[in-house]
């Protein structure tokens, strides 16, 4: 059936397209010949063509281009004609007499724009002669096409200041009147295309429709371009006038289409002026207009304007841009209560980002837009649309990207509210892009408060969150997730050690809950840090506040023993060994001979129950050895202790050539050079 309509149109076109070629070909002879009567008639029957129904939009506007140049050579025509001393105002009404309106009307305009060009008459009165006339085309597709040909012909024809055209004092008025008149009549006669024919067809005549639109909205184009109107008339004529049609058209095709084009074009600073007028027709749209789509490049528009010069940003806030522009998105949400999660996001999004451009250092705004988002999710519990959770990424991730710091970021109080509504995964995504901008930017964050409100934001890479099983994890992006919180662990600094004591019992807390599988990435890091900060306190005094409650290398060791041994725990032996001999190492370096022992006692028990596993063993050994050998604080007995379990372990390694090695290595450990009570030579 939809072939055999193609085929249809197909042959309707072609007998359009001939017919009128026929006649356009004696209008060529006419033309020629100085035959201005049958120049007239032939035209007329050639423009008789355009008054088919037959044809799709897309068909039509094939045959009325074709009709349109021929009306071209015409136009030259009369201009010939009225310099060969025809009268213009004879002319004008010797074409009314065609027989049919439609030729009538399009020959009406043609003489029309000559007669302007005359200056015979005032370009007004012909101008409101036609947009008059042209209504006697109520069919929407001749009439939208008859009245583009009178707007592309008169468009540089219009009474505006500077014009060869301009008239009286109100001149301007009369150009605005004249385009405001068209393009009501087009826009009654687009959305009219809406309503006619039978209801099967509605998804056909919108695609139509969809086609027709550039038609409309060129009229916009055109009062854009009049440069008489100024920001007064703009606000208390312009506006108002476009606003009025697009509403009360209720038609969400038009709307959408109509509120785009004027944003699109009439200048920035006009909107930012008109903010009032424009963000109030928004809440009356029709519930099904992608609202969304237009409030956010309206916002991304000015955010140019306001990147363009610091001059600006004064106007911004004189006429309240930011609560304006929030209080409509608000009213839009309420007007629309079936707009789904993801259009509410957007909003937020582009609200952010605008206040991000211009108000940068205003914090709060920021914070109450996240807010304002809070308080529009509340109740919808965690986000299953896909859509909607990467629309929050890009909404949380606007102020790292703006502000390149995090620590700014945390500030926000409502940052880690929005964050609540992310899917696990979605979390992750999130916590990497924070951990992400930490690197990049080198931030420093040195308070443990702020520490606890950055652990709070990554918990999603720190711990499981509900309903998700380890299973499910991937493994290699697992190591890499975890592999990014170990460097932001080491990335965590304060010069002064009480500070710096309570950041590592802070990063300590959250990963010790962050599961067995989680901890063999998270503690190294942790330990390392601390380690750090025992060199840092090396050399000071027992207290060196003064205080019972200070710092000192022997708290930080304590606390480091009882981490390792969650390690052990999991169980990862090989693990813990190497870190509580790394420990043993800076105990000795603080002369702490009783820490250092305990150190070295947790690491030869783990050996005994733990490693099982030859090759391991042999590594251990050799790691014990080695530790064991830099130890200097060692009194003789504590040594001879040490020094006789690491010999009778070497001995009872499972391969020879293991055994051997070991106790080769363990002779070491009875000569020392820069120790001289370390001297065994007989042992």
């Amino acid at each position: 059936m939809i072939a055999d309509g193609v085929e249809d149109e197909e042959k309707w076109l072609a007998a359009g397209i001939a017919g009128l070629q026929q006649n356009a070909f004696y209008m060529h002879r006419a033309l020629d010949s100085n035959n201005l009567k049958d120049a007239l008639k032939y035209s007329a029957q050639m423009l008789s063509e355009l008054r088919t129904s037959r044809l799709s939009p897309h068909k039509y506007y094939e045959l009325y281009m074709r009709a349109f140049d021929e009306l071209r050579k015409l136009e030259m025509f009369f201009k010939e004609e009225t310099r060969r001393g025809c009268s213009i105002i004879d002319l004008y009404e010797l074409v009314q007499h065609a027989g049919n309106i439609l030729p009538r009307l399009y020959l009406l305009c043609t003489v029309g724009s000559v007669y302007i060009k005359s200056k015979e008459a005032p370009s007004k009165d012909v101008l409101k002669d036609l947009v008059e006339m042209c209504r006697g085309i109520q069919h929407p597709v001749r009439g939208l096409f008859l009245r583009s040909y009178l707007a592309q012909v008169s468009r540089d024809k219009l009474p505006d200041i500077g014009s060869e055209y301009e008239g009286d004092a109100d001149t301007v008025v009369d150009a605005v009147e004249f385009v405001l008149q068209n393009f009501t009549e087009m826009n009654k006669l687009w959305v009219r295309m809406q309503h006619q024919g039978p209801a099967r067809e509605k998804e056909k005549r919108e695609k139509e429709r969809s086609e027709l639109r550039d038609l409309v909205g060129k009229n916009l184009h055109v009062l854009s371009q009049i440069e008489g109107i100024d920001l007064d008339m703009y606000k208390d004529t312009v506006l108002p006038r476009v606003l009025e049609q697009v509403v009360n058209c209720k038609d969400e095709l038009a709307q959408y289409y109509l509120m785009d084009c004027i944003i699109q074009v009439f200048p920035d600073e006009y909107h930012l002026q008109t903010l009032d007028v424009l963000l109030g027709a928004f809440p009356q749209l029709q519930p099904t207009v992608d609202i969304k789509t237009v409030l956010s490049r309206l916002m991304e528009r000015l955010s140019n304007y306001a990147a363009l010069s610091a001059d600006v940003l004064p106007e911004f806030l004189q006429v309240e841009a930011f609560s304006k522009l929030n209080n409509a998105i608000g009213k839009v949400i309420e007007a629309q209560p079936d707009m789904p999660i993801l259009g509410v996001i957007t909003l937020y999004s582009s609200l952010l980002t605008f206040t991000l451009h211009v108000h940068p250092d205003r914090l709060d705004y920021a914070d109450q837009v996240l807010g304002a988002c809070v308080g529009k999710l509340s109740g919808k519990g965690k986000l299953e649309d896909n859509k909607a959770t990467k629309q929050i990424v890009a909404l949380l991730s606007a102020p790292l990207e703006k502000y390149n710091d995090i620590v700014t970021a945390l500030k926000l109080s409502n940052y880690p509210r929005v964050l609540e509504y992310l899917d696990s995964e979605t979390n992750k995504v999130m916590a990497t892009v924070i951990i992400q901008s930490i690197m990049k930017n080198k931030t420093r964050i040195s308070t443990a408060d702020r520490v606890e409100a950055l652990f709070e934001l990554i918990k999603g890479l720190i711990k499981d969150l509900d309903g998700t099983l380890d299973d499910e994890v991937d493994e290699d992006d697992f190591k890499e997730e975890q592999n990014s919180v170990a460097r932001l662990i080491q990335m965590l600094y304060n010069d002064d050690p009480e500070e710096m004591f309570k950041i590592i019992c802070t990063v300590r807390k959250h990963i010790l809950a962050g599961g067995p599988k989680r901890l063999p990435f998270t503690v190294p890091p942790l330990v390392f840090s601390s380690l750090k900060l025992v060199r840092q306190l090396q050399g000071q005094e027992e207290n060196p506040f003064g205080e019972e409650e200070s710092t000192t290398p022997n708290k930080i060791f304590q606390l480091l023993n009882q981490t390792v041994e969650t390690l052990s725990n999991i169980p990862a032996p090989e693990l813990a060994l190497q870190l509580y001999l790394q420990c043993a190492e800076a105990a000795n370096d603080c002369d702490l001979e009783p820490v250092a022992y305990e150190f070295f006692t947790q690491a030869y028990i783990l050996y005994e129950e733990e490693i099982s596993d030859s090759r391991a063993q042999v590594t251990a050994i050799h790691l014990i050895i080695g530790t064991l050998q830099r130890m200097h604080v060692f009194g003789v007995e504590n040594r001879d202790t040490l020094t006789h379990k690491a010999t009778g372990y070497s001995a009872k390694l499972l391969k020879k050539p293991d055994q051997c090695r070991a106790v080769y290595a363990c002779s070491h450990l009875f000569w020392v050079d820069d120790q001289d009570n370390v001297k065994d030579g007989e042992r």
